[in-house]
């Protein structure tokens, strides 16, 4: 009898790491490891009394053994992505009684977000955030002293079965030159969350003009235009980020 591990769950880019039992003792010659993909079973690695551990071709970047045994073994699966996701199956080769098989299935969340700010005026920006990921994620915005309006979330479908939520809200309210806004996404281990300083742009931009203005009287207009560059490239940078 061998112990099935309960389905193991990676963000995009992490390690996951799957462990197989035999209960009962046994005389076993070999530890297989198959992914079973649309029925495909793929022989991914084998650890055997004789021969000691062995990754087949094709998987030696992606996995590693933790632990070696013939009653109890481990891989790890590195840099995980979509692809890897299903049920993997662990077979405890025994002789004369034959295989006793676990199974484990796997499934990849993402954990990609991005975070957007427009100004409509002094006191007001649209603040957007994006998360992909599968499941469905939750995407909440959040302000500590300011509150929101027009909150709204839309999710959308994607040709690879993981889902895009994008949260949409107006912050109004503050009068200060710049304030924090966080954008958290729970996953099914463990939260995220990004925060980013807005900029009240047209407060910077009078800032700036008001200052070369004064430089301009006693070094010409040519400082004029550097600082007019120099505010048009910080403007670009910011909407980049």
């Amino acid at each position: 009898m061998t112990r099935i591990i309960q389905t193991v769950l990676a963000a995009v880019g992490e390690d996951a790491e799957f462990s197989c039992q035999l209960l009962d003792t046994k005389d076993v010659l070999q530890v297989t490891w198959q992914k079973i993909s649309r029925d495909v079973e793929t022989n991914v690695a084998t650890y055997s009394k004789y021969c000691g551990q062995r990754v087949n071709d094709g998987f030696n970047d992606k996995l590693k053994f933790k632990y070696t045994g013939l009653q109890n073994c481990s891989i790890v699966i590195r840099n995980v992505t979509e692809q890897d996701e299903g049920c993997y199956h662990c077979l405890f080769n025994t002789y004369p009684e034959g295989s006793f098989t676990g199974r484990t299935c796997f499934q990849v969340y993402g954990k990609n977000f991005c975070i957007n700010v427009e100004s409509n005026s002094a006191e007001e920006w649209v603040v957007s955030c994006s998360a992909t990921g599968r499941p469905a994620p939750t995407v909440t915005l959040s302000q500590q002293d300011l509150s929101f309006s027009q909150y709204n979330t839309v999710s959308a479908s994607n040709t690879n079965a993981t889902f895009t939520v994008t949260t949409t809200a107006v912050l109004s309210g503050s009068r200060k030159h710049s304030t924090q806004v966080g954008c958290f996404l729970p996953s099914p281990t463990k939260s995220v969350s990004v925060i980013k300083t807005l900029v009240n742009v047209i407060l910077y931009i009078m800032l700036c003009m008001l200052f070369s203005i004064f430089l301009c009287k006693t070094r010409g207009i040519l400082v004029h235009s550097r600082i007019f560059t120099f505010v048009t490239r910080y403007l670009h940078f910011r909407d980049k980020t």
